[in-house]
């Protein structure tokens, strides 16, 4: 079965742009009559904003989404992550790490394509003693490969280009590359369509998901939604809220953006025939990008 996920985290209300990757997932998964998840990614506990997750699940509703199965809440799954790193350690796939991150700056001489890469500083010295120690994932000198339905073929060496990557913060918190790969597994997720900022972490997610025996699932990296000054509409670009009315005028904005309806729907009074008419017209990603 086709099974598809949107997971916002709660750092603040959705925006156009969560609306748009909220519509691409929404519609790829439920068009096949596959199953959509709803996911709140608040692995990251020092971002989460008070009342923001109970705000974009109202928002959801209130736009006609319908989600299959139970919520699932990151913060509830820290047994699954400490039992996946666990699993990496025993494998002497992981290793503990107290270097600084103005450390890693100074020592580094190779920048990959996020910025330094770590040079395995803790992997061939003693970690200092009565500091919180991070855990990294080994990286090899291998290529990992993927065929994004809208970016084409993407490939990264991961000792190259990537690095020995933290997978568990100093600070106890599970990172978003091993916390996303563990639910996205344990949910038997097929498809992942999401927004191109995320492109960069999908060979991550894949080398994880190889080292643990995970099932790779299909990906579509979509356009991102920018404002005027061409930044991509975040939290942290002052994106405005989704409005409460002109839901109906929203969303057709939202399906212009994508190519994968038609331009010119007809005049909708009620949200359902709005939402029955999109997923009778929804072309897949493989035929239209």
């Amino acid at each position: 079965m086709h099974i598809g996920r949107f997971a916002p985290s709660p750092t603040g209300p959705l925006h156009f742009g969560s609306l748009v990757a909220a519509v691409a997932s929404y519609c790829d998964a439920k068009s096949r009559g596959g199953k959509w998840l709803l996911r709140i990614e608040d692995v990251d506990q020092t971002r989460k904003m008070a009342g923001a997750s109970e705000e974009i699940i109202h928002t959801l509703e209130h736009y006609g989404f319908v989600w299959d199965d139970e919520i699932t809440y990151q913060s509830q799954r820290t047994a699954l992550y400490e039992e996946a790193l666990n699993r990496l350690r025993d494998k002497h796939l992981a290793y503990p790490c107290t270097c600084s991150r103005k450390e890693i700056a100074d020592s580094s001489s190779i920048h990959g394509i996020e910025g330094a890469i770590y040079p395995g500083t803790c992997l061939s010295h003693p970690i200092k003693h009565d500091f919180p120690a991070a855990w990294r994932l080994k990286t090899k000198e291998s290529l990992i490969t993927f065929q994004d339905l809208f970016q084409g073929r993407i490939q990264h060496n991961m000792a190259r280009e990537i690095g020995d990557f933290v997978i568990k913060r100093s600070d106890g918190l599970y990172s978003y590359q091993l916390a996303v790969v563990v639910d996205d597994a344990m949910q038997g997720v097929t498809h992942v369509v999401r927004g191109a900022d995320l492109l960069n972490s999908t060979t991550r997610q894949i080398y994880l998901q190889q080292l643990l025996g995970y099932p790779t699932p299909v990906y579509a990296h979509i356009p991102l939604v920018l404002n005027a000054d061409g930044q991509k509409l975040s939290k942290q670009t002052l994106a405005d809220s989704l409005p409460k009315d002109e839901v109906i005028a929203t969303l057709l904005k939202a399906f212009r953006f994508l190519p994968n309806l038609p331009t010119h729907p007809p005049a909708f009074k009620t949200l359902p025939d709005l939402w029955q008419w999109a997923l009778d017209n929804w072309q897949p990603f493989d035929s239209v990008w």
